[in-house]
């Protein structure tokens, strides 16, 4: 089996974003990331100078560390980075066998086959405001799956509001999550409660006036209870 780049493993915590929000779970967070969104939150699980604090691990010691954070099955959340770069089919098979349930958060950036054997996938496509540039014909390959697929779209401002309204026309049968963006990630300084909570009451606004019925509003909520403390 091939070796995982591992960032962390913590919980049981609760999912804090998008359709599985509040439900307890796991995470595995992978390191290594393509992407350098300007407003990224993990970056200790994204850029090469912390590789010296991941973890090449066997998909073994990963499902081992999973059954000590929680012995009992519980939904496991894949994240990153991008947890796509990694080889992780074999640990959801693993998981699989001994009841556990797997979702992954990804930028849908990169399509993989053991993605079919998902419970759930959250794709995260990256608004204008993180600097980066969506490839479509790549997000139209994450969606062949048998995986519940969710789309969850990070807003800041109009223009992110607008590329959302995009991706719902363009997968207008896929349920849909918005989320007011964080300006104050770890890496920027203290966190804004009331910052987010104002760029909350905007979004919903924006929504509600534009009769956008199809989409689901959310806070991240574990920002809202812990802020940026890493591991909650």
């Amino acid at each position: 089996m091939s070796k995982l780049t591992i960032s962390e493993c913590f919980g049981p915590t609760v999912q804090g974003e998008g359709a599985l929000i509040g439900k307890p779970t796991v995470f595995v967070r992978t390191g290594g990331c393509e992407y350098r969104c300007s407003w990224c939150d993990t970056l200790y699980a994204v850029l090469p100078e912390y590789k010296d604090e991941w973890r090449q691990m066997s998909t073994q010691e990963v499902f081992t560390e999973i059954q000590r954070l929680s012995p009992k099955p519980i939904l496991v959340t894949l994240s990153g980075g991008n947890p796509a770069i990694q080889p992780l089919g074999d640990l959801i098979d693993l998981g699989h066998q001994h009841g556990y349930t797997f979702c992954m958060e990804t930028q849908g950036s990169i399509a993989r086959s053991y993605m079919r054997r998902l419970d759930y996938l959250t794709l995260s496509p990256k608004p204008p405001s993180s600097g980066m540039k969506t490839r479509w014909e790549r997000l139209d390959g994450c969606f062949e799956t048998e995986a519940s697929v969710f789309l969850k779209v990070v807003v800041f401002d109009d223009a992110d509001y607008a590329y959302a309204q995009h991706i719902h026309e363009r997968y207008p049968t896929t349920p849909m999550y918005l989320q007011p963006g964080n300006a104050t990630p770890p890496h920027v300084g203290a966190f804004d409660i009331e910052g987010v909570l104002s760029k909350t009451r905007w979004l919903i606004e924006k929504v509600t006036q534009d009769q956008w019925n199809e989409v689901t509003v959310l806070p991240q909520l574990h920002t809202l209870l812990w802020q940026n403390q890493r591991g909650m």
